[in-house]
This record gives structure tokens, sequence and C-alpha cells, in this order.
């Protein structure tokens, strides 16, 4: 059987989450910066994590590339705090206009 995972935005848990198979695997928390006075167009990412049962199957290599697109397609950029976020970056040269 074929894994399926999927990544959306919680805007109510300030949060991506990712979901392998529609079982929660990971999130990464993450606001806007200056949110309540109409944000800087800067997404924070101050931490990730991925339940160790999904270690190893790329959920959570998935979980950024997921929130990085979305930050795209709002025309934000993202400042990576949570340095398996930068580091991803780092190898992912496709998303280094992303980078605050």
């Amino acid at each position: 059987m074929a894994e399926h995972i999927t990544v959306t935005r919680e805007d109510s848990r300030h949060r991506y989450e990712v979901r392998l198979d529609g079982e929660l695997a990971g999130f990464a928390d993450a606001y806007v910066e200056g949110d309540e006075a109409g944000g800087s167009g800067v997404v924070v990412v101050p931490h990730t994590e991925v339940d160790p049962a999904f270690g190893g199957q790329g959920v959570g290599s998935a979980l950024v590339q997921g929130l990085l697109e979305d930050v795209r397609a709002r025309g934000l950029v993202v400042r990576p705090l949570c340095s398996f976020v930068a580091a991803y970056l780092d190898k992912h040269p496709e998303y280094a206009d992303l980078r605050a």
C-alpha cells in the first residue's frame, strides 16, 4: 500500500502539520512575525518535530517542503530558527529566495 503524505497549515494552532496516511506524524511551529500588527511578511519557524515512529520516512522533509511551498504561495519569506529547517534551506537552493 502506498503511503500518502499531506501537509496542512493549522492557523489556530500556529503550526503546520504533516500526516502520513491520515495519521499525525509531526508538526512545525510557525507564526507570522508581528502578526497582531498586520505582520511583517516573515514566517518564523522556531521548532519542528516528527514522531519517532515516522522517522526515516521523509516525513520531516515533506513537512518543510510543504511549509515552504505555502510560504511562497502566500508571498511571504521564512526565518528558520529551527536547525532542521535551516539545513533544509541550505540543501535546497530552489528555496533560497524564501530565506528572510
